[in-house]
């Protein structure tokens, strides 16, 4: 885990970045060094690496904490997924913003201008099909989609052409925390991650690797980094808890929840179960999208990331993963697409918003409705309000806190704080 630590913050996993000295002139870098890191990684902020590019040149390259670690109330909590990232515009326009500051800066045929080129290759490819249309969303799943169209399943080469056709819809997803993970036989919302979770995790080096060379390198070090993941607990709710009402609330969610979530305790046990559409009835398109593609499914499981001794494969399914619920209250907003802010609009769908936006410069959290902080909108104009009429981005399903009355939800919510 130590070592996978270390390999997650400073590791060359993405060995085509920005060069060390341009990035600080345009970025200003961030002198809080929330990770505690040494050396050129002490003023690079957490969500990226300060490493060696393939050629020798220093470059500061994203992370996995791009998605996968969040700010909370002052404290950086790595696992966490970051809800507030901005995906709404085309990101290769801003990478050929970088391209012509690297020529400037170096010359176009020098060592930097060679260490930046997988990098906007990749932002060339990618950026224009990830564009979201809230804040907050996450295109993670479409980027994977994207970088294996544009590789060669044997030897991972990079192929200008894509290999199969990327469909023009761009379904977004929340980000799970990663202390979730340990006890799922699947990865993703959808559970169509299957096999060794180290080399899917691991493909986010698609981005820039040159071949299978580079990847049997990240490979061998991913699992450490899932050892690492494997070792993250669920942060422990900050404020006071009513415990009356947690032992209410724990004998409702053991009658009415656990059945999918599991149970928690001194004997927890988790049913790993896939709901079909047809009984959570949330917004159905992550699951007939991105990983559902069969273009993309089967060139993945026949590629270099299916091959023994530790394969992974993708087998797509008609639902979604209940999750379990450890850490539950910091995890905000819910369901499957972020579309539900609180966990009292989720157990009641009645009062889900239509329109809702948050404050994404402070990021404030709700204690009372445990949740994030929002202000109801008139309509979606603008991207950071959330508009759950947008296939993809709807709030509906998951209905099976409405029987309850607002005691019972009280008593439930102040139980969900505890696990």
């Amino acid at each position: 885990a130590e070592a996978g630590y270390d390999y997650l913050v400073n590791g060359d996993y993405i060995d085509s970045g920005i060069p060390y000295d341009l990035f600080f002139t345009t970025t200003g870098g961030d002198d809080r060094n929330l990770l505690n890191r040494t050396g050129n990684n002490a003023t690079v902020p957490f969500e990226y690496n300060a490493t060696t590019a393939f050629n020798g040149v220093e470059i500061v390259a994203p992370n996995c904490l791009q998605c996968h670690a969040q700010e909370f109330n002052g404290e950086l909590i790595v696992g966490l997924g970051n809800t507030i990232a901005d995906y709404t515009f085309d990101q290769s326009g801003f990478g050929n913003l970088l391209e012509n500051f690297v020529n400037l800066s170096y010359g176009t045929n020098s060592p930097e201008a060679d260490a930046f080129e997988l990098f906007q290759r990749g932002i060339q490819a990618t950026g224009p099909e990830i564009i979201t249309e809230v804040i907050g969303v996450n295109p993670a799943d479409k980027i994977a989609a994207v970088l294996a169209a544009h590789r060669d399943k044997d030897d991972l080469t990079w192929k200008d052409v894509p290999q199969f056709e990327i469909p023009d819809v761009m379904v977004p997803t929340d980000v799970p925390a990663w202390w979730l993970l340990k006890k799922k036989a699947s990865m993703f919302y959808t559970s169509v991650g299957r096999g060794d979770f180290a080399r899917i995790m691991m493909a986010s080096s698609l981005l820039v690797l040159q071949d299978t060379t580079k990847a049997r390198e990240v490979d061998e070090n991913f699992d450490d980094v899932l050892a690492f993941i494997n070792s993250i607990e669920a942060p422990v709710y900050p404020n006071a808890i009513d415990e009356a009402k947690v032992e209410r609330g724990e004998d409702l969610f053991i009658k009415n929840c656990a059945k999918c979530h599991g149970t928690y305790g001194a004997e927890e046990t988790y049913p790993d179960l896939l709901v079909e559409l047809d009984v959570v009835k949330t917004d159905p398109a992550l699951a007939q999208t991105n990983y559902a593609d069969p273009n993309f499914v089967n060139i993945y499981n026949e590629s270099w990331f299916g091959k023994a001794p530790y394969p992974a494969r993708l087998e797509p399914t008609t639902g979604y993963i209940a999750p379990p619920l450890d850490g539950v209250w910091i995890t905000a907003p819910y369901l499957h697409n972020g579309s539900v802010p609180t966990l009292e609009d989720l157990l009641n769908s009645s009062q889900r918003p239509t329109y809702f936006k948050r404050n994404l410069d402070t990021n404030q959290y709700d204690f009372e409705k445990v949740g994030i902080e929002y202000d109801i909108a008139n309509d979606g104009a603008g991207t950071d309000v959330y508009d759950t009429t947008i296939p993809g981005y709807q709030n509906i399903g998951h209905t099976f806190g409405d029987g309850f009355t607002d005691e019972e939800r009280s008593d439930l919510i102040e139980y969900l704080k505890t696990l």
